[in-house]
This record gives C-alpha cells, sequence and structure tokens, in this order.
C-alpha cells in the first residue's frame, strides 16, 4: 500500500513536472520569430486638436495599424491555423537594432510624421508656418557607452539648469564643460521627470572628427510645427501606436478641422501612407493586413499609396471586401477623390 502511494506520488510530480515544462516552452520560451496580424482602424479625430476647429464631421477619417507580436511557441503554432496571420524572423524586422531601440525609433517616427502632417495640411490649407525642434530625445545608447543614467526614449529637459531647445545649443552647452566633469541632465521618462548627474564622455564631431565633450547616446531633434496666424495650432493627443504610415489619415483630419464644410461628406474613410510636408504619399508596409482591420470596422473607402496598391487589390478582393480602394501619390489626389464624392445620404 505504501509502495502505490509513493508511485502515485512520483506519478503526480511526473505530470506536474511535465506540465510546468510545456506551460515554459510553449509561453514563456522565446522564439526568434515575429507574428504580424491585422491591428486597429481607428478614428484620428480624438487623437488631434486643432485651434478653432470646423466642428462638421458626419463621417470618419481612420488610421490602421498591424499588429506585431514577439511570437512564443503557442502563438506560432495557432498562427499556422490563421489566413491573416505572418511569421517573419524577428532579424527582418529589428536589423541591428535592439527591441528597445526599435520601439524607440517608431515613436520618433510617429512624431516625425505627425510634424509632416502638419506642415502637409497647413500647406493645402494656405496656413504659414515655421519649424522648431520641440525636444531632444534618446534614440539609442552604443554598446561600448558607460552612461547608464540614460535609458533609450528618454526625453532631455534641462542641462545645467538650462533648456536645449536644439543639438547646437547642447553642443555650445557642453563646450565650456570637459571630459570627466559631471553636469545635472533633467529627464522626461514615462512621463515623469528623473534628474542625474552625468560624466561627459570624449565624443567625435561627425564632420571634422575632432573630439569634444558629451553624453556618449545618440540623440535625435522632433520637430514640432507652428503656425504664423493665431489660432490655428494644431496639437496631438500621445497614441500607443508608432511609425510613420498614419500620415496621409492624420493630414486629411487636419485638413478638415482647419477648413470650412465636411470633407468626409458622412463616409468612413481609412487608409494609409506616409506624408512629407509637399503633401506627397509614400509607400508602406503590412497593407495587407491593414485592409483587413478597415474591413473589419466597416470603412467604405481605402486610401492607399500608389505603390502598394497591388498588394492592397488582392487581399481586398481575397476577402471580398467592399470597400473602394482609392490609389494616391499625393495628398491632392485624394483631397479632390473627396470633395468630388456626393454627400452620403
Amino acid at each position: 500500500m505504501r509502495q502505490l502511494k509513493r508511485r502515485v506520488g512520483v506519478r503526480a510530480i511526473a505530470y506536474l513536472f511535465t506540465f510546468v515544462v510545456i506551460l515554459y516552452v510553449a509561453v514563456f520560451m522565446n522564439t526568434p520569430y515575429l507574428v504580424y496580424q491585422p491591428g486597429s482602424a481607428s478614428e484620428v479625430a480624438p487623437m488631434i486638436k486643432v485651434e478653432n476647429a470646423d466642428p462638421q464631421e458626419q463621417g470618419t477619417f481612420m488610421m490602421t495599424t498591424v499588429s506585431a507580436s514577439y511570437a512564443n511557441v503557442a502563438l506560432l503554432v495557432a498562427s499556422a491555423f490563421n489566413s491573416n496571420a505572418e511569421v517573419v524572423l524577428k532579424e527582418a524586422r529589428l536589423g541591428d537594432k535592439s527591441e528597445q531601440e526599435y520601439a524607440a525609433e517608431q515613436v520618433y517616427y510617429m512624431s516625425s510624421s505627425q510634424s509632416s502632417s502638419v506642415q502637409a495640411a497647413y500647406h493645402a490649407a494656405g496656413i504659414p508656418y515655421e519649424d522648431v525642434v520641440d525636444y531632444l530625445y534618446v534614440f539609442s545608447i552604443p554598446e561600448e557607452s558607460s552612461q547608464e543614467q540614460f535609458q533609450i526614449g528618454d526625453k532631455i529637459i534641462r542641462v545645467q539648469g538650462q533648456s536645449v531647445p536644439d543639438p547646437t545649443a547642447l553642443s555650445k552647452l557642453l563646450s565650456s564643460s570637459k571630459v570627466g566633469d559631471q553636469v545635472e541632465v533633467v529627464l522626461q521618462r514615462d512621463g515623469k521627470e528623473v534628474k542625474e548627474q552625468v560624466t561627459l564622455v570624449e565624443v567625435k564631431d561627425k564632420e571634422t572628427a575632432a573630439g569634444r565633450p558629451g553624453f556618449g547616446v545618440v540623440i535625435g531633434a522632433v520637430q514640432k510645427v507652428q503656425p504664423k496666424e493665431a489660432g490655428k495650432a494644431v496639437s496631438f493627443v500621445d497614441t500607443s501606436v508608432g511609425g510613420p504610415s498614419a500620415g496621409l489619415m492624420f493630414t486629411m483630419e487636419i485638413y478638415n478641422q482647419l477648413t470650412k464644410g465636411d470633407l468626409t461628406k458622412g463616409y468612413r474613410v481609412a487608409g494609409t501612407g506616409t506624408i512629407d510636408a509637399e503633401g506627397k504619399v509614400g509607400a508602406i508596409g503590412g497593407v495587407k493586413h491593414k485592409i483587413v482591420a478597415a474591413d473589419r470596422e466597416d470603412a467604405e473607402i481605402f486610401f492607399v499609396p500608389v505603390k502598394n496598391y497591388d498588394e492592397a487589390k488582392a487581399r481586398a478582393d481575397k476577402i471580398g471586401t467592399s470597400m473602394k480602394l482609392v490609389p494616391v501619390s499625393t495628398l491632392d489626389e485624394a483631397l479632390k477623390y473627396m470633395e468630388e464624392l456626393p454627400v452620403k445620404p
């Protein structure tokens, strides 16, 4: 009897151990893969604030996203039965960047996309503007760097008690110190201010290769666009997505709020595409997933960059959507299409 109990106990432990191993492998063990799937189609109006905006908007403009997940074994198995899932190697997305560096880069691209959207909308609406630096941003920290005080994604608020409006101002401020000196740096991290004492290191000037004191991290400047007309300022609410592909849809929403009338004409309008200050629409990745996301939100019109049209059309045909795909290469083409549409009954 005692032997039977012992045997049952050993068997139970073995089953439990096997379960834990399977759970770890399926859920917690990393794999070198990513899984892309349709993300969301979200209204952009709540993401944007325009001073003295024209409130008329019966329809909606929507940005579309791709869901990218670092895959565990369970997700890889599920993806095999999901026609909308796409499995790719992590390195195909990250290249030589870390996950943190890639995420920081996408935040930067989103900020740049928002600035370009405002520029393009001001240009189309005939509103003069100027560009100024909004803040400095820590892009990446080289492996050889010993600067533990910085984290990727930090915003640099003040150095030695002074604001640093652009990289030139930062270099000029640090030039009065020498390598090895400590300076006080105020950073914004996760919405909170963090004060650090940073030891300056030698960095090489890109143009002259001369050494000078610096932080030893890669810094980028995020631009802000200011109108030269009072009462036309545009700002953005923080979004949980990154990348530049919402540019076109941001621009159309901003233009709609800056000008009289309702550009949506009552339609549910989705789309994708980068934008530059002159209103040129650029190609993006993942359009086949964005088509599905837009269809799920009952979009009636989908603006797609010309270079992505064939891929978008193939997926639209496959899922049998009734959305009208509209290929565009410029903002003017998208605006003209909407302006010529009849108002939705």
